[in-house]
């Protein structure tokens, strides 16, 4: 098959999720072509064909230039997908201005010939519902934690265009699922496929215990992950004298907002912002780690959770959508209600408490059930039968 996945930009090498798809799709045959945004990345080690969206920013001269050769192209390269494009949008009631709008905007998705156009991210798809069909192409669509509960409260009804069309949903969570299947779309187009470890890299090696307690959150400096929460919870802690420090890995924008947060709390002394890490610096950092903690607002499901319990960490998380089947509460670890301080501290306490024998046990089940459900040749072959 030739399928066509559109993305905002080049998949880094750490993005596990799009990467290992990819990957696993050319090892068995299949052609993968990217449409992006931005190309600006790492090398393009997927060996994939990549189709840059044009650019209608800039200054004047520039707009009316790449303008041009866009309407070249409807013209004179896709005039039969872009008539075609036009009546479908039509038929959907697109003002016409918008209509022609997004025929030049979107010649670099008519260029070729596809099986199946996959947009990344439900975002991506706006204004875009009726291109599969235009290009005589299946259309298929990702949803995530924030395109997917987030982007709709500020957006309503931002998708029901998409939800009227003949499209394969991939989802990450049962929640998803269900979310989509109350919004009519059949069960048999929503097909779940979750985020998925390198075992091998994130191996269970447990260590001893750390004379003081280290606890890890890898995420993005964004108000979505409940970092806040999370260290009004850790100030707490301190103020029953328990000895920690808290490592807070990723990069964002709020992490002067967060730094003058365990400021206020106390707690500059037992919180370290790393920024980005690679991989390997990932792995590094979840070795020295006890206690990994994700205390979202909202969460799609979330990698990091699984490669700490890969790791053999004790896993505490909120009860954000995805999160909640990612840690199998008491069994995996342990799911807390969100936007819950008092009670976030209160679940450390009584982690910190068990016996060895008691972490030991959760600790197995973590690193057997990520082993078992997600592992990354598992997730190559759902995408696989996802196409079929």
């Amino acid at each position: 098959m030739k399928i066509g996945l559109v993305l905002p930009s080049l998949p880094g090498y750490s993005e596990t999720f799009f990467r290992n798809k990819i990957l696993g799709l050319q090892q068995n045959g299949h052609k993968v072509i990217l449409f992006v945004n931005n190309s600006k990345s790492e090398n393009n080690y997927l060996n994939s064909k990549v189709i840059k969206a044009p650019d209608f920013g800039g200054n004047k001269f520039s707009i009316t230039f790449n303008s041009f050769i866009q309407i070249l192209k409807t013209v004179f390269v896709n005039p039969k997908k872009s008539f075609k494009l036009y009546k479908l949008s039509q038929e959907d009631g697109i003002p016409f201005n918008r209509n022609i709008k997004q025929i030049i905007s979107n010649q670099f998705l008519l260029s070729e010939k596809l099986d199946w156009l996959h947009f990344g991210f439900g975002t991506m798809a706006l204004g875009r519902e009726n291109i599969a069909r235009a290009i005589n192409a299946k259309m298929a669509v990702s949803f995530r934690g924030f395109d997917y509960y987030v982007f709709p409260v500020k957006n309503k009804n931002c998708y029901n265009l998409l939800f009227s069309k003949k499209v394969k949903f991939h989802v990450l969570s049962d929640g998803m699922i269900q979310g989509l299947k109350e919004k009519g779309i059949s069960r048999n187009d929503v097909f779940k496929i979750t985020p998925a470890v390198d075992i091998p890299l994130f191996n269970f090696q447990r260590k001893k215990e750390n004379i003081i307690l280290h606890i890890t959150t890898i995420a993005r400096l964004h108000w979505i992950k409940g970092l806040e929460y999370t260290l009004e919870a850790l100030a707490l802690l301190k103020n029953e004298n328990i000895n920690f420090h808290y490592t807070i890995v990723g990069e964002g924008i709020e992490k002067e907002r967060l730094q003058f947060a365990a400021y206020q709390l106390g707690l500059s002394k037992n919180v370290t912002f790393t920024g980005k890490l690679s991989p390997n610096e990932v792995r590094n950092q979840l070795q020295q780690t006890d206690i990994y903690l994700q205390y979202s607002i909202q969460e799609g499901f979330c990698n990091a959770v699984l490669e700490a319990q890969a790791m053999g960490l004790l896993c505490i998380v909120s009860d954000a959508e995805g999160l909640s089947e990612n840690i199998l509460d008491n069994e995996t670890g342990w799911v807390v209600k969100k936007r819950n301080p008092a009670l976030l501290a209160d679940k450390i306490k009584k982690v910190i408490a068990l016996s060895e024998e008691e972490k030991q046990h959760i600790r197995r089940k973590a690193v057997e059930r990520v082993q078992k459900e997600f592992n990354l040749e598992k997730q190559k072959q759902e995408f696989l039968m996802f196409y079929e």
